[in-house]
C-alpha cells in the first residue's frame, strides 16, 4: 500500500508514491515536463489558471498508476503540499470565477501596506504577526476594489492548496497554518482575525471550514475519482504550504530547528516558540504544521530571497559550462574571496528583506587584469551564500536562535562550496537529506495515521552528508565583510 503526495507548485506539480510501511519512495514524477505557464496582463502581475492545476495532478495519477503498475485501491492517503499565498475563488456551482491570483504577483503591495498603517502596526505584529503586505486577504481585497462583479459571486475563496482537495473531494476547508499564511489568523484571539474582517469588509461566509493540518481532512468524491484515477473515498490526510512542507520533510519541527532551500530563489525557513516579532516587513512568520491552539507555539519564520541560484543559472547560461558541476569546479580553484570580486545576486524582483528594494544582480570591483571565469563563479557562489547569511542574522534579531540548518540534496546546496561558506560563517552544521516536497507531503499522512515517531523513522535512510565550519573563519569573515559594504552601498 502506498501514500500519495502531490506539491504543487507554480512551475510544475510534483507527485511521489512512497511505501506506507517503510517510508521509502518508490517513485516521483512531474507534470509538465517543462514550466508552467504564467500568465502577465499586466506589468506585476502573475496569474494561473486553477483547473490546469488539477489536470496535471490527474495527469500524474496516471502516470504513477501506469509506471509502478498499481491500482487505485492501492493508494491509502493523500498529502498535499502548494505553492503559498496565492488566491481562488469559485462560485456556488465550484466553478473558478478567475485565474488565480498567485504568490509572485504583486499588484495588491499598496493595499496590504495600506491595511499595516490603518490596522495599526502594533496590532498586527502582536495578533496578524505580520504585515498583510501582498498576501492573500489584501489580493482578495483587489478582487473586491476592482472586480465587484466577481466579488459578488464569491461563494468561497481559497488558496491553491485547498483548491486541490476541493477538486478531489468537493468539501471546501483550509487550515490554521493556511489562514495564517494568507494573513487572516490572529494568534492572541485563536480565531480568524476580526481585525482583517473589519478593515476589509470581507463576510466570514466565504471563508473555508478550519480543519487540522494532520487529520482526515475529506475523502476523495465519486465526481474526484473518475477525474483523477484515485479509489472513491480515499482520506485526504495532511495538507500545508510548499515551505512549511519542505520544513516538514527535512523534520525541521523544533525550536531553533532551520530549513534551507537554494533554487531559482531562496528560503530560510526557521521554527520558534516565539510570537514575539521585530522584523515582520522583512520575514514572515507563520503557523507551522505542527502549530496548536493552546499548546507551545510553533511558529515557522519565512525569509525569501528572490535573487539566488538564478544567478547562477544566469552564468551557466552565459559562461558555455558543461553542466554546474563544471562551474563548482571553477569556483574551487580560486580562493575565499574571488580576489576581492563580489557579486550582488538580486537580480529577480523587489526583496523583501532589503525593504522591498529593486538592487539588482551587480558584478563589482572586476579587474579586467586578473579575474577569470573562475572567478565569477566564485564570487557567484559567495555572493548568495552570503545573502543566505545576510537574511538569517535579520531573523537573529527577529529572535532566531538556530542549532542547525538541514536542506535537500539540490540545487545550490549540492555545491561544497556554498555549504560550506554558509556553515563557517553561521557557525553551524549543515545537514542534507535525500527527499523532496512531495515524498514529505506523502509521508505526513504517517503523522496523522501513527503519529511523528512513525514519520521519523521515515527520515532515517534520508541522511547523506554533514558540512560542518571551517576551522579558519577569518578570510571567510573578511569577504562577508566586504560583500556587505558592497550590498549596504547599493541600499541607500
Amino acid at each position: 500500500m502506498y501514500f500519495l503526495g502531490i506539491d504543487m507548485g507554480s512551475s510544475s506539480v510534483k507527485l511521489a508514491l512512497v511505501d506506507a510501511k517503510t517510508g521509502k519512495s518508490r517513485a516521483v514524477v512531474q507534470r509538465p515536463q517543462q514550466e508552467m505557464p504564467i500568465q502577465a496582463l499586466q506589468q506585476g502581475w502573475a496569474e494561473q489558471d486553477p483547473l490546469q492545476w488539477f489536470t496535471y495532478v490527474c495527469q500524474g495519477i496516471q502516470q504513477l498508476k501506469q509506471d509502478c503498475q498499481i491500482t487505485e485501491k492501492d493508494i491509502t492517503g493523500v498529502g498535499i503540499a502548494y505553492q503559498m499565498h496565492g488566491l481562488v475563488l469559485i462560485d456556488a456551482q465550484g466553478n473558478p470565477l478567475r485565474p488565480s491570483i498567485i504568490w509572485c504577483d504583486s499588484r495588491a503591495v499598496a493595499i496590504g501596506d495600506s491595511a499595516y498603517t490603518a490596522i495599526g502596526p502594533e496590532t498586527c505584529n502582536a495578533r496578524l504577526l505580520n504585515s498583510p503586505a501582498n498576501f492573500t486577504a489584501a489580493k482578495l481585497r483587489w478582487v473586491q476594489e476592482n472586480e465587484p462583479d466577481v466579488y459578488k459571486q464569491i461563494h468561497k475563496w481559497m488558496l491553491p492548496g485547498d483548491f486541490l482537495a476541493y477538486m478531489l473531494s468537493g468539501e471546501c476547508n483550509t487550515t490554521i497554518s493556511g489562514l495564517s499564511e494568507g494573513v487572516f489568523w490572529d494568534f492572541q484571539k485563536s480565531e480568524v482575525s476580526q481585525d482583517i474582517l473589519n478593515y476589509f469588509g470581507f463576510s466570514k461566509d466565504i471563508f473555508p471550514n478550519i480543519v487540522d493540518t494532520f487529520a482526515l481532512q475529506s475523502k476523495v468524491s465519486k465526481k474526484g475519482a473518475a477525474a483523477s484515477g484515485l479509489h472513491e473515498g480515499t482520506p485526504i490526510l495532511y495538507r500545508a504550504g510548499d515551505q512549511p512542507n519542505n520544513a516538514l520533510s527535512l523534520n525541521v519541527l523544533d525550536s531553533g530547528e532551520v530549513a534551507s532551500t537554494g533554487g531559482t530563489s531562496g528560503v530560510v525557513y526557521a521554527v520558534t516558540h516565539s510570537l514575539s516579532v521585530k522584523e515582520c516587513a522583512r520575514v514572515n512568520n507563520f503557523a507551522h504544521v505542527n502549530y496548536a491552539v493552546g499548546e507551545d507555539p510553533k511558529i515557522g519564520k519565512l525569509l525569501c530571497l528572490n535573487g539566488a541560484g538564478i544567478q547562477y543559472r544566469w552564468l551557466f547560461q552565459n559562461l558555455g559550462a558543461a553542466s554546474y558541476k563544471e562551474m563548482n569546479h571553477w569556483a574551487g580553484e580560486v580562493e575565499v574571496g574571488a580576489d576581492g570580486l563580489c557579486m550582488l545576486p538580486f537580480g529577480n524582483g523587489a526583496e523583501r528583506m532589503l525593504g522591498n528594494k529593486q538592487v539588482g544582480s551587480s558584478i563589482l570591483n572586476l579587474d579586467l587584469n586578473r579575474h577569470t571565469k573562475k572567478h565569477l563563479c566564485r564570487a557567484a557562489l559567495e555572493g548568495i551564500a552570503f545573502s543566505f547569511v545576510y537574511g538569517m542574522e535579520i531573523m537573529k534579531s527577529d529572535g532566531l536562535s538556530a542549532k542547525v540548518i538541514k536542506a535537500g540534496n539540490d540545487n545550490l546546496y549540492r555545491s561544497e562550496l556554498f555549504s560550506e561558506t554558509i556553515a563557517t560563517l553561521t557557525q553551524k552544521n549543515i545537514e542534507i537529506y535525500n527527499t523532496t516536497g512531495a515524498i514529505g507531503a506523502a509521508r505526513a499522512c504517517a503523522i496523522t495515521l501513527h503519529g511523528y515517531g512513525t514519520f521519523r523513522d521515515f527520515l532515517k535512510n534520508d541522511h547523506i552528508h554533514i558540512y560542518t565550519p571551517k576551522k579558519d573563519q577569518k578570510p571567510y569573515l573578511e569577504a562577508y565583510g566586504r560583500w556587505k559594504k558592497e550590498l549596504e552601498r547599493n541600499i541607500k
